[in-house]
């Protein structure tokens, strides 16, 4: 798992290979990945839109941004938690992911919240240790 806090919003996220979604002599990888966001601040936040960069193992960088996650714009009061599940393809064998939910608080002011950078890594990728 892998994990960042900003202005009390905790994320997480726990990734996993899809092998069943996967067809490697196509050059597709597919991941699902868990984010478990818990409100630990005082205050009511709202999750209003996301920023993804996704990198695969050409080092190629490729940006999603959209409104809300899973078609939702979830409302978090204090030590309320909302978590979903979604998915990643790339036609490498690895890659990573990192980003940022653009959030606001009660009294309106935005904010980023941190999505912890976590690798996506498949059986296949081939890991070089230099």
């Amino acid at each position: 798992m892998y994990s960042a806090r900003t202005r009390g919003v905790h994320v997480s996220v726990t990734p996993s290979f899809m092998e069943s979604e996967s067809s490697p002599k196509d050059n597709r990888y597919f991941w699902a990945y868990t984010i478990d966001i818990v409100n630990e601040a005082d205050q009511t936040v709202q999750l209003i839109a996301r920023h993804w960069r996704i990198t695969d193992g050409h080092g190629q960088l490729h940006e999603v941004k959209g409104p809300g996650v899973v078609g939702e714009q979830p409302v978090l009061k204090a030590g309320e938690r909302f978590t979903y599940t979604s998915g990643c393809p790339l036609d490498t064998p690895h890659g990573s992911m990192a980003g940022v939910y653009q959030m606001v608080d009660e009294a309106g002011t935005a904010f980023e919240a941190t999505i912890p950078p976590f690798p996506l890594q498949s059986p296949y990728a081939r890991i070089t240790l230099h």
